[in-house]
C-alpha cells in the first residue's frame, strides 16, 4: 500500500490511479483527506461545512466509475446546491435560517459521477460580491502561505484547502476573478471556461447575466483538463451553450501548440491600477519564457476597456443582480429580508439595485455586449491567440482591507477593483482565461499568470499551460501550512 503521508502532495488524477491500481482503497482516500482537514482547518478555516463521516462511509460504498473514483474533494458554499448540504453563500440570513439544500445542481451531479467524493463545503464572501474571503457569518479564510493575508474570493475556502494538501482540488465558481484569484494568490491552476461551457442548471439558465462561470481550482493542469472533460456541456434547456471541443482536452496536454501570436501586458488597461513592481517583472519573464519556448510575442492588450465605460456599465447591471439575488434568498426560507441578515456593503449595492430601471438595465446589458465585440476583434480579426497579463497587479493582499461598515458600505467593492482589474473584462467578454502559478514573489507569496484566448478556445489554453507547467514546474513547492509528508 502507498504511504498516506506522501498522497497529499498528489495531484487528483495521481490519487485516482492509486484506487485504479488497489494501491489505496477509496476510504483510505478519504480517511487521509478528513485527517488533513481536521489538521489544519482551524488554521486557516478552508471547511465551515464538514461532512466528514458522511464522506468516509460514502467512500466505502461503491462509488461512480470515472476519471476521479474515490478522489476526496470540496464543494465551495456557493455557485451551485448539494442535496441535503447547507448553502449559506456566505450570508448571515440563510446561515441563521438554517437553509438545507433540496437537490443537486447539475454540475455537482457530474462532479459524483466523475467519482469524487464530497467531504465539505467550503467559506466564500457573501453571495461572492468581493475579491477576498472574509465573510462576517464565517470569518477569513487564511492563506496558507501566509496566514496574516487573503485567499482570494470568492472560491477562496476551496483554494485554501487545495494550497494546504487537504484535497488535491476544489469546486469553484467566477463572475469577476473568483477562480483566477484564488488560484493566483493560493499558488493554483485557475480555468475559468468559456460561457456556457459547464451548466449552471436546473436552478439558473445565467447568472450575473452570462458572466459566471463554474469549475474548480487545481494543483496541475492535467488535472483541470481531465475535469473539464467530465463535466462541460449544456444542461437541459440552457439558453446557450460553447461548442464542443474537436477532441477530448485530456488530449490537448501533450499536444504541440505550435508558435502562436502572443500579445501581452502588465499594464492594466485603463491605466487606473498600479501593478506591483514583482508582478511586472514577473509578467515581462513569463513573456520571455513564451517567446523561448518559440512563440511570437509582443506588447499588445485589446483597447475596449481602455475607457472605463465597461465599469460604468457593469456596477449599473452587478447592482441590479445583486437585488435580485436577494429576493431569491427570501424566496428560498419563505421568509422577508431583514437587513441585519446581511452584510451593510451587501445591503447597499442591492439598495441601489433597486433604484435601477429596466432600461437602464438593458441599457448596460448593450454596453457590454458592445464592447465584448470590440474586444473578441482582437483575437478574431486582429490574429492574436493568446493574451498573457498578470492575474492579479498586486501580492496577495492582507486581512481586513474589504471590511464594509454602515459608515463605509462601499470599501469591498471598491478595494476588489484593483484584484479583479484583469479578470472581470473577460467575464464581460465571456471567454477561457487560466491562471498558472508561474510565480514567487521576494516575500515567498505565489504570483500566477493569466492567459486568455478567443471564445471557445479552452484547448488553446490547456496546450499553452501545460507547454510552461513543464518548462517552468511548480508541483513541488509546498506552503508554511502543509497536511502532507
Amino acid at each position: 500500500m502507498t504511504d498516506l503521508a506522501d498522497v497529499a502532495a498528489l495531484d487528483a488524477t495521481a490519487q485516482a490511479e492509486l484506487v485504479r491500481s488497489g494501491q489505496v482503497t477509496a476510504a483510505e482516500l478519504v480517511e487521509g483527506a478528513v485527517a488533513r482537514a481536521e489538521k489544519v482547518n482551524g488554521e486557516i478555516n478552508a471547511i465551515i461545512h464538514p461532512r466528514y463521516q458522511e464522506a468516509i462511509a460514502e467512500a466505502h460504498e461503491p462509488l461512480p466509475e470515472g476519471p476521479f473514483t474515490g478522489v476526496p474533494f470540496v464543494l465551495k458554499d456557493l455557485d451551485g446546491t448539494a442535496a441535503g448540504q447547507p448553502l449559506h453563500c456566505g450570508t448571515k440570513f440563510l446561515k441563521d435560517h438554517g437553509y438545507i439544500a433540496p437537490h443537486d445542481s447539475e454540475l455537482t451531479t457530474r462532479f459524483r459521477n466523475a467519482g469524487l467524493v464530497f467531504i465539505g463545503r467550503t467559506n466564500t464572501p457573501e453571495l461572492g460580491l468581493v475579491t477576498t474571503t472574509e465573510p462576517e457569518a464565517y470569518g477569513p479564510s487564511r492563506n496558507p502561505w501566509d496566514l496574516g493575508r487573503s485567499t482570494g474570493g470568492s472560491s477562496g475556502g476551496s483554494a485554501a484547502a487545495v494550497a494546504a494538501g487537504i484535497v488535491p482540488m476544489g469546486h469553484a465558481g467566477d463572475g469577476g476573478g473568483s477562480i483566477r484569484i484564488p488560484a493566483s494568490e493560493c499558488g493554483l491552476v485557475g480555468l475559468k471556461p468559456t460561457r456556457g461551457r459547464s451548466t449552471l442548471g436546473p436552478d439558473l439558465g445565467e447568472a450575473w447575466g452570462g458572466l459566471v462561470a463554474r469549475l474548480a481550482v487545481t494543483r496541475s493542469v492535467r488535472d483541470t483538463a481531465a475535469l473539464l472533460d467530465a463535466v462541460a456541456g449544456p444542461g437541459v434547456g440552457d439558453p446557450y451553450w460553447a461548442p464542443p471541443p474537436a477532441r477530448p482536452y485530456v488530449d490537448e496536454l501533450t499536444a504541440d501548440p505550435g508558435s502562436l501570436r502572443i500579445g501581452w501586458t502588465a499594464t492594466s488597461f485603463d491605466g487606473g491600477v498600479e501593478v506591483d513592481p514583482q508582478v511586472a517583472a514577473a509578467t515581462e519573464a513569463t513573456a520571455n519564457l513564451l517567446e523561448q519556448l518559440g512563440h511570437r510575442v509582443e506588447q499588445a492588450s485589446p483597447s475596449a476597456f481602455a475607457d472605463g465605460s465597461a465599469t460604468a456599465h457593469f456596477l449599473t447591471a452587478y447592482t441590479a443582480w445583486v437585488a435580485l439575488e436577494l429576493d431569491h434568498l427570501s424566496e428560498l426560507v419563505g421568509a422577508p429580508l431583514t437587513e441585519d441578515g446581511f452584510e451593510a456593503g451587501t445591503w447597499a449595492i442591492a439598495e441601489a439595485g433597486r433604484l435601477v430601471s429596466a432600461t437602464q438595465y438593458l441599457a448596460a446589458i448593450d454596453g457590454l455586449h458592445a464592447i465584448t465585440r470590440r474586444a473578441v476583434a482582437w483575437w478574431e480579426v486582429d490574429g492574436f491567440d493568446l493574451l498573457l497579463t498578470p492575474t492579479l497587479p498586486e501580492l496577495p493582499p492582507t486581512l481586513g482591507q474589504f471590511r464594509s461598515t454602515k459608515e463605509e458600505p462601499l470599501t469591498g467593492l471598491f478595494r476588489s477593483v484593483s484584484p479583479s482589474a484583469f479578470n472581470a473584462p473577460f467575464n464581460i467578454t465571456g471567454q477561457p482565461g487560466i491562471s498558472v502559478p508561474l510565480h514567487v514573489s521576494e516575500e515567498g507569496l505565489p504570483m500566477g499568470m493569466q492567459l486568455v484566448a478567443a471564445p471557445a478556445r479552452e484547448d488553446v489554453l490547456i496546450r499553452i499551460a501545460a507547454q510552461l507547467e513543464q518548462a517552468h514546474p511548480w508541483a513541488d513547492r509546498r506552503p508554511p501550512v502543509w497536511t502532507g509528508a
